[in-house]
């Protein structure tokens, strides 16, 4: 009877870390999406004006990885390493958070949850 108990706990315990590291790992996944298209729409205004508008407007890895910056910093969230990276058509936003769930200290020994998501983006122009 005991170990019925034990097992029911274990899998009520398993039950809610998972939930919390899939919610974690949601709240990543949603601050890098958020990062990718404030990155996609920060055009590299130099070609803008030189070359004109396109199919698509072209960015540079420098222009994006600034409105990455400002997009984390105006949302006052933290993460432990991000990067940015682009084709000057598409941007590409890496970021990870090391997070501490819930039971952490029965599933990982009290050390936290590498979370990483990846989200690109890229800002299509109407021709008219």
């Amino acid at each position: 009877m005991l170990v019925c108990w034990l097992v029911a706990a274990l899998m009520v315990v398993g039950g809610v870390a998972a939930s919390d590291a899939f919610l974690e790992q949601r709240e990543v996944q949603s601050i890098c999406d958020g990062a990718a298209l404030a990155a996609a729409d920060q055009a590299d205004e130099a070609a803008v004006y030189s070359q004109g508008v396109g199919e698509q407007l072209p960015l540079t890895r420098s222009a994006a990885e600034a409105a990455v910056a400002d997009q984390l910093a105006d949302a006052d969230v933290a993460l432990d390493a991000w990067s940015a990276e682009t084709d000057g058509v598409e941007v590409t936003v890496r970021c990870t958070r090391d997070v501490h769930i819930a039971f952490d200290w029965l599933f990982l020994g009290g050390g936290p949850l590498e979370r990483t998501a990846v989200a690109s983006a890229r800002a299509p122009t109407v021709q008219g």
